[in-house]
């Protein structure tokens, strides 16, 4: 059984709609996400690629249920995700986590890095009823050993519990962010553009990172990006989206040396290669 199955899931935008709750001009339904099936397996990376405004970060959204889809289905583990009750998506949501594009808008610069990390753990009941208060003074020592834990895993040590997100750099700052993602221990994490916001070193540091996480915890990614080799990296398979559809799906090797689609073609034939 597949970790993740989505199956004919669509996302229509009509007019008066947006995915930021705006006004669509023109009366015409926007297919964001255009009857898509897929599958995740526990352990593997799921590379999503496609240019901008192809409806990736739309489906990673959708398979979280960040958003409510139009139609479709999604299971997690067996569990129909788009029947779960708030209860239930509750305790689901300590499996599924996400990694943001931009580290500079996902991070509450209102927050030291400690409240950060263990906002997950006080939001779901980790903390056996401490509130954030009685964590920033220091009562509650599970708290504060498990961050201290997440910070190192992602190559940051104590110092930076007590510092603001505004003291890091971009690379930092989505270390600080994939160690959040963690601190549920999750089981599948979508990583919706986690490099494009970094520049290439920075960005090839934190692509390694997620490598080595993977392996020391077990993780299953859905790795959305737009660049190919940074994807042919990472990934066990590829699925490559156009205007709202998957196009074409299978290994990486069998994406990147014998594509099957013109657009995936033209995506290899325009994308620089990067070692990552």
């Amino acid at each position: 059984m597949a970790l993740v199955d989505v199956r004919s899931l669509t996302k229509i935008y009509s007019q008066g709609e947006s995915a930021l709750g705006g006004k669509v001009r023109g009366g015409h339904e926007i297919r964001a996400v255009d009857d898509v099936s897929l599958d995740i397996r526990a352990g593997e990376t799921l590379g999503l690629i496609g240019e901008s405004g192809s409806g990736k970060s739309t489906l990673g959204r959708l398979i979280l249920r960040l958003i409510d889809p139009t139609s479709g289905s999604i299971h997690f583990e067996g569990r129909d995700v788009l029947a779960a009750t708030r209860g239930e998506m509750r305790r689901l949501r300590r499996d599924m986590q996400i990694i943001f594009q931009d580290p500079f808008a996902s991070l509450d610069p209102r927050y030291r890095v400690e409240d950060i990390i263990a906002e997950p753990l006080i939001i779901h009941g980790t903390d056996r009823g401490e509130s954030r208060s009685s964590f920033n003074g220091g009562k509650n020592r599970d708290i504060r050993d498990r961050v201290t834990e997440l910070l190192r895993a992602v190559g940051l040590d104590e110092s930076a519990l007590r510092r603001y997100p505004h003291e890091f750099s971009g690379g930092q700052r989505q270390r600080i962010g994939i160690a959040r993602a963690l601190a549920l221990r999750p089981k599948f994490i979508v990583a919706d553009e986690p490099v494009s916001a970094l520049d290439v070193s920075v960005g090839a540091q934190i692509v390694n990172l997620l490598a080595q996480l993977q392996r020391e915890f077990g993780l299953t990614y859905l790795f959305i990006s737009h660049s190919m080799p940074v994807v042919r990296y990472l990934s066990t398979r590829i699925a490559v989206m156009y205007r709202g559809k998957i196009v074409e799906m299978g290994s990486t090797e069998q994406i990147t040396e014998r594509p099957q689609h013109p657009y995936t073609r033209s995506l290899l034939e325009a994308t620089p290669e990067v070692e990552a």
